[in-house]
């Protein structure tokens, strides 16, 4: 787990606290905020913000004052803060009255944080699951933008995933995770582990601690269907979620937000859920356990579960309104649907939501396959779980399927020229690949054979490191590209050759599929499982 502020991320929580500062600044005509018991306010202008130059706030104005209320992270500089001013004040030898006021307030700080966190104070040891995320345009130090509704970058090769790790405060999926999995499981990893294309993990050693006790855990993954069709990019969580309930041999549940899309998107909740019942179809064909997996809509299953409903609310009740816009950046015009629904993704990690499953045994956990561009969900998730009384969830991140034209965006649905469709035929896939996968080769057959190509930028070569299971055969294409031996038309026919076969098997399942089928897995049941 990532300890410590990095420089980075200190600089985008003074970037944060500055932001805030000039709204609350303008929104003000700089005066005092809501906190008049006290002259410990934020009434510098903007633009005078230097590290720790803002002032403590008193607990009771921190309770009576929604623009003060403080997430882990916040609470954890205002207690680095006022240890400083304890230390400072012993050391000038100021008054005892003075020095007891201070450290009564570090204590209550202390005291906050704890019940925020759930653990100790620690210097030095801030909540890595509240790290700042600086995403937006103004970021001078990266050009990545990342959120669970955007991806961007500048860089031709990608996401820089090592500066992501850092930036959420996650662990990388290192060698010795990788065979420790190996060992527990007694299966060779999945490529998808060993290529690096699920890369960061929280808490994964304790999900394995738990499997080697014999004591259970569960998966959890989802889909928003933004649309009818799902492409090539959403197959990867789903590939990597099957093989996790194969080789560990655990219950598994798939959240549909179809109310996500409603809210986001503009589509009528009827279409909503039509495009649900249609991603649920591929999503079986995957080839999932039907009596180890109970599949669910929102718009269906909260109106039928009393236990997912509680702890949607519980859920709401602890996380406010400043934290989820500082997680999710909504804005006072966003409709209320999207800042209460954070709350409905994270309930899912909780056993609790389904007693049908799990016997309303509180206590079991939960290991969440997903891409890094939803890990705010989770960050908020695990911050107000330990108040709830359940555990953390824990986390494995994915890397981003990259669009057709390269790497600086993902695949995305709702631009069909970005997107290899689970419903394209065999000569669509070849004139998408041939026509706009982008090529790391040269402008020539002579500057190619010379210089070879550039496999961190070619997007056919990426694609196969995600469907071409074969390594010796992967590390042969890729010499071959790099030498100059292999040309760009030769790359996207091996691609094509791959692709083609793999998407008209999933065709073939998927027609296998019936409505009787999609709606056992989507009834709320006892699975294969006791608890």
């Amino acid at each position: 787990m990532q300890r410590g502020i990095a420089a980075s991320s200190r600089g985008c929580l003074l970037r944060q606290l500055e932001l805030t500062r000039t709204k609350f600044w303008h929104l003000s005509g700089g005066h005092h905020c809501c906190c008049k018991r006290t002259r410990e306010a934020f009434v510098t202008p903007p633009g005078c913000f230097e590290k720790r130059s803002f002032t403590l706030l008193k607990m009771a104005d921190l309770q009576n004052c929604d623009f003060c209320s403080l997430n882990p992270l916040e609470l954890f500089e205002q207690v680095t803060a006022q240890g400083e001013k304890v230390r400072s004040l012993k050391a000038e030898k100021a008054p005892k009255d003075e020095i007891d006021t201070a450290v009564k307030l570090l204590l209550s700080l202390k005291l906050s944080y704890k019940t925020a966190t759930g653990e100790e104070y620690k210097p030095g040891s801030p909540p890595a699951d509240f790290t700042p995320v600086s995403n937006g345009p103004g970021d001078t130090e990266d050009n990545d933008f990342v959120d669970p509704w955007t991806v961007q970058t500048s860089n031709a090769k990608g996401v820089d995933y090592d500066k992501l790790i850092v930036r959420f405060g996650s662990s990388k999926i290192d060698k010795d995770l990788i065979n420790r999995i190996e060992r527990v499981t007694g299966h060779k990893p999945h490529h998808f582990l060993c290529r690096g294309i699920f890369f960061s993990h929280r808490d994964m050693n304790q999900i394995l601690d738990a499997y080697e006790n014999k004591k259970p855990f569960y998966l959890y993954t989802g889909r928003g269907p933004s649309a009818e069709a799902m492409h090539v990019g959403h197959l990867i969580p789903f590939t990597f979620t099957k093989w996790l309930q194969e080789v560990f041999n655990v219950p598994l549940v798939i959240q549909i937000t179809d109310d996500e899309k409603y809210l986001w998107k503009d589509m009528t909740l009827e279409k909503a859920y039509q495009c649900a019942i249609e991603n649920i179809k591929d999503i079986i064909a995957c080839g999932f356990d039907i009596n180890k997996t109970f599949i669910f809509s929102d718009l269906e299953y909260l109106g039928m579960s009393p236990g997912f409903y509680r702890n949607i609310v519980k859920i709401q009740k602890h996380v406010t309104f400043n934290q989820v816009k500082g997680i999710f950046g909504f804005t006072d015009s966003d409709c209320i649907g999207k800042i209460s629904f954070p709350a409905i993704q994270a309930a899912p990690s909780f056993s609790t939501s389904f007693p049908q499953i799990f016997n309303n045994k509180s206590n079991i956990p939960c290991l969440i396959p997903c891409a890094i561009d939803q890990d705010p969900y989770f960050r908020m998730t695990r911050d107000v779980a330990p108040r709830l009384g359940f555990s953390k969830p824990a986390l494995l991140h994915s890397v981003f399927f990259p669009a057709l034209q390269g790497a600086q965006t993902k695949m995305s649905s709702s631009d069909p020229n970005s997107s290899i469709f689970l419903t394209d035929t065999p000569k669509q896939i070849k004139t998408k690949i041939n026509k706009h996968a982008f090529s790391g080769g040269k402008d020539t057959v002579e500057e190619h054979r010379k210089y070879g190509g550039n496999c961190d930028v070619d997007v056919s070569y990426m694609y196969l490191t995600f469907f071409l299971e074969d390594d010796d055969k992967l590390e042969q294409i890729k010499q071959a590209y790099t030498s100059g031996a292999l040309l760009t038309g030769e790359l996207k026919k091996a691609l094509i050759e791959t692709l083609q076969p793999l998407i008209a098997a999933h065709q073939q399942r998927r027609k296998q599929i019936t409505d009787e089928i999609v709606k056992e897995f989507m009834t709320p049941r006892k699975l294969a499982f006791d608890y």
